[in-house]
């Protein structure tokens, strides 16, 4: 089964609801104009019940099937990246330093064109929960939804998402049962010594060597605390000290970014960090304080969901173009709060070549919302049928 031919017919307004969106972006929880636009096409959708002010600029949206059953969720997060765009498209940002660097405007087309195929048809029993979520790229918007009750409130018995993928051939879906993305947390770590002249430094408390030292043995940690097959990253990615070539500062920090996928590696990580970084401040004498945020937790595919996603997504594009085996990613995702909260499952769709995700120069494939809009309808026509 190719692209739904309603789907397909009414792809050029998703191109422009894509392209408006792009030209708007939004960040984190402040994404009160994407919201509104959300909002007023589904009212012209048609759509049963629109509740807005969810973790502050979320929507909900319910579309009443033919007769009672459960209530499926389909997720789209809708905010943009800090990021200056370089794409030079006609539909470029119109914000300075904000563009949409990740796709979530075609995450929130997507959405929109299966919601318009499903008001329509409404070949299903029970209810779909169109969740359009603010903040994942920085500030848990999923967690804060979940936090709000939304699984409850609207008793949702289960819950997908798609991320597209650039670079992945067009089309093709690829997830997995189990982890799917890794968990991320963030350290931060000041070191405070005693600065003075680089000429005396018997004079001084160097925090340099002291932060050099860290950094080194932070490293071991995965190879020797992490058992091999335990895919775990500790990448250190920011080091700051000094003004001067001849003055020893008084202060240096560095931060790092840690990812893995089973909880008891997570915990083996903080332990072994904290245990590193205190064992070297007493051995060089200085102070060091850490800052550990503990952040998305892993995404982890419920196995039932995950073939069943990968049945449907089959029925879309092809036995072949749907990997239900795929390997596992170190990014991470805030959508694992709610696959935390209700069985469910995330999947990959690629977008083709082009600019990776985070980069000035990427943009959306418009190509690419008819299937993930035929994906998310068939979803829902398949989990709950009509007798």
């Amino acid at each position: 089964m190719p692209v739904l031919n309603l789907i397909a017919a009414f792809s050029e307004e998703m191109k422009g609801w894509r392209r408006h969106l792009h030209a708007n972006p939004e960040l984190s929880y402040d994404c009160f104009n994407t919201a509104a636009f959300i909002a007023e096409r589904l009212k012209e959708i048609g759509v049963d019940e629109i509740h807005t002010g969810i973790a502050r600029t979320g929507i909900v949206a319910i579309i009443n099937g033919q007769g009672p059953g459960d209530t499926i969720g389909l997720r789209a997060d809708m905010d943009a990246l800090p990021i200056m765009e370089t794409t030079g498209a006609e539909h470029a940002s119109t914000v300075a330093g904000k563009m949409h660097a990740c796709g979530h405007d075609g995450h929130v087309t997507m959405l929109l064109g299966a919601a318009k195929y499903l008001a329509e048809t409404r070949r299903f029993v029970g209810r779909v929960a169109l969740l359009f979520q603010p903040a994942e790229e920085d500030g848990a918007g999923g967690q804060a939804m979940v936090q709000e009750g939304v699984m409850d409130r609207f008793q949702i018995s289960q819950v997908y998402g798609i991320h597209n993928a650039p670079n992945v051939p067009f089309g093709e879906f690829r997830t997995r049962p189990g982890a799917l993305m890794a968990s991320v947390d963030t350290a931060t770590v000041v070191i405070t010594g005693k600065g003075g002249h680089g000429a005396t430094p018997h004079d001084c408390i160097d925090p340099v060597v002291a932060v050099v030292g860290m950094v080194s043995a932070i490293q071991t940690i995965i190879p020797r605390n992490v058992y091999a097959l335990d895919e775990a990253v500790i990448s250190v990615t920011q080091i700051h000290t000094g003004t001067a070539s001849n003055i020893i500062p008084e202060t240096a920090m560095f931060c790092a970014t840690i990812r893995s996928f089973r909880p008891e590696v997570r915990d083996l990580l903080k332990k072994r960090f904290h245990e590193i970084v205190a064992g070297h401040a007493a051995a060089y004498n200085v102070t060091a304080d850490v800052d550990y945020d503990w952040g998305y937790p892993a995404t982890i595919n419920h196995p039932a969901q995950a073939a069943f996603a990968t049945e449907v997504a089959a029925e879309i594009v092809g036995s072949d173009a749907a990997d239900g085996d795929a390997k596992r990613e170190m990014g991470s995702e805030d959508f694992s709060y709610m696959l935390e909260a209700r069985p469910g499952a995330y999947l990959f769709m690629g977008i083709g070549p082009g600019a990776g995700l985070h980069h000035p120069a990427y943009d959306f494939n418009d190509e690419a919302a008819p299937v993930g809009a035929s994906f998310f309808a068939r979803l829902v026509e398949r989990a709950q049928p009509l007798p």
